[in-house]
């Protein structure tokens, strides 16, 4: 069930970004599986902002969650992590589509992220969600601003990409 977050659920987002992140110490990008989880007070923002969303189980318990922002008139994703334990499931999918939702009545044109190109439940996997990937000329400023944030905290070590999918094309989100 996709619903809100709440500020309970920050202790248990940040255990699932932890669990998360791992995953990547398989394909030798340690420094990415060991980079912090947002703040307990970073992730509250998103919440307080109504642009924070789990997915949950039947006990109500987190099991993925969604991080948006608004970055010149399209919906950002800054944050999309499920624990390894209900990988493939389905349920990143959903989150993205309750995202999409939102932006669509937020009144926002498109939904942008940014990711890794050649990590398999990365770009390949938005790229079949509808997401394509913007050549640096198409990137506004806002999206520009946010890859050199993550370069200066290392996370460019292995090629990025800033994707790019209209609202409205959920039907490619909840197939």
């Amino acid at each position: 069930m996709i619903r809100a977050a709440r500020l309970d659920d920050l202790a248990m987002l940040r255990e699932i970004e932890r669990a998360a992140g791992a995953s990547f110490r398989a394909l030798g990008m340690a420094a990415v599986a060991d980079d912090e989880p947002p703040s307990v007070t970073e992730l509250a923002s998103f919440v307080d902002g109504d642009r924070a969303w789990v997915c949950a189980d039947e006990t109500d318990r987190p099991m993925g969650y969604l991080l948006a922002s608004v970055i010149e008139g399209c919906g950002h994703i800054e944050q999309v992590s499920v624990r390894p334990d209900h990988a493939r499931l389905g349920l990143g999918r959903s989150l993205l589509a309750a995202a999409d939702t939102w932006a669509q009545q937020q009144g926002l044109t498109a939904l942008t992220l940014t990711t890794y190109s050649e990590v398999p439940w990365n770009a390949p996997y938005y790229r079949r969600l509808g997401f394509e990937v913007l050549a640096e000329d198409e990137m506004t400023d806002g999206l520009l601003r946010i890859r050199h944030r993550e370069a200066a905290r290392g996370l460019a070590a292995w090629p990025r990409v800033t994707m790019r999918r209209p609202v409205n094309k959920a039907g490619s989100s909840a197939t």
